[in-house]
């Protein structure tokens, strides 16, 4: 609703300035006519009064002394032009209503996203805050609570308050990466030591696992951000790790050509269904596949995050992947980029 008003009141906006500008040059031109319908009817009088030639045929009005075709023409120039801002006004009706359309909807599907934004985020925020809630009160009310199941909800309560810091950083990054006037800093890279650089943040978690990661990336030269780019392969090798089982391999291969470097990440996990590949970089989009497969922990944002980082490098991201078979994602990005703010 709110939407439609504004587009009628940016339409009726068009319409006034268009009709504005009609209706002036409109009364321009009659002005231009009507002087040179005057100019020869002064001409037509000098050429009856010196050589008796009567060009056209002339009736005087008694109210007027002006020839009466002089008068038909007025009005035949009055009603095809009020005519053509007749038409004009139609024509600019419904182009200045589509137009309001396509200028409001950029705007109508940024609020949208917001919208949907917080509500995701409340949703997720809630389970672990009722889970809290729920915790607390269950005990508050046991007059024989023991020491030893105060330090068992203590730490339930650590492990919700962790999980809570975890979805809150997640949401931080993603909408640092979603600012309109992000300042996004450019700089020559090389992706051997970008990769290193994730590789290194994720080796705590690899080893508990014991998850050998095999970097094969070799030192191309780069533009790009820095720290976006080393927290989209920290997404991907985590997402690799997370959804790997124990013993297992990840692969990282890289690729470069005249115009594009490509980065892949392949792991020996529990894959992706093929219903639920097209879903997977929406925000808090998790497949039920791997909720039953594995009791890995997340909230769906990583590869959403991964999926902005790569938009705003003007990049691809794509996967490869079956159930049971591991996964393969591949990052292409322009070689030369630059300097903007997104």
């Amino acid at each position: 609703m709110m939407f439609d008003n504004a587009r009628i009141k940016l339409t009726a906006w068009y319409l006034l300035i268009i009709m504005a500008v009609s209706i002036a040059f409109s009364l321009f031109i009659f002005r231009v006519a009507d002087h040179e319908m005057v100019r020869i009817d002064r001409r037509q009088q000098l050429l009856r009064e010196r050589f008796k030639i009567e060009m056209f045929r002339r009736g005087m009005l008694e109210d007027y002394n002006v020839p009466i075709d002089i008068i038909d023409l007025r009005k035949r120039i009055i009603f095809t032009l009020s005519l053509v801002n007749l038409v004009i006004f139609m024509i600019a009706g419904g182009a200045g209503y589509f137009l309001a359309g396509r200028t409001l909807k950029p705007i109508k599907d940024m609020i949208d996203e917001q919208s949907r934004f917080i509500s995701d985020a409340s949703h997720e925020l809630r389970t672990p805050l009722t889970s809290l809630r729920s915790a607390m009160e269950v005990h508050l009310r046991d007059k024989k609570l023991s020491l030893a199941q105060a330090k068992s909800l203590i730490a339930a309560n650590i492990d919700d308050v962790n999980k809570l810091q975890s979805l809150s950083d997640a949401l931080l990054q993603l909408a640092q990466y979603q600012k309109p006037n992000h300042s996004w800093l450019v700089e020559p890279l090389r992706v051997d030591q970008l990769v290193q650089q994730a590789v290194r943040r994720l080796e705590i978690l690899a080893k508990k696992k014991n998850i050998n990661i095999k970097n094969q990336a070799e030192n191309h030269k780069m533009e790009g951000n820095k720290q976006g780019l080393i927290d989209l392969l920290v997404i991907l090798l985590d997402n690799a790790v997370k959804y790997s089982p124990p013993n297992s391999q990840i692969v990282i291969n890289s690729k470069k050509t005249d115009r594009s470097v490509s980065v892949s990440v392949k792991d020996e996990g529990i894959g992706i269904a093929g219903k639920d590949i097209p879903f997977i970089f929406d925000r808090f989009f998790r497949s039920d596949y791997s909720r039953s497969k594995t009791k890995a922990t997340g909230y769906g944002l990583g590869l959403s995050i991964a999926k902005k980082i790569t938009d705003l490098h003007r990049g691809t991201i794509s996967v490869d992947s079956k159930p049971d078979y591991g996964s393969l994602f591949t990052v292409r990005l322009p070689v030369k980029q630059s300097s903007h703010k997104s």
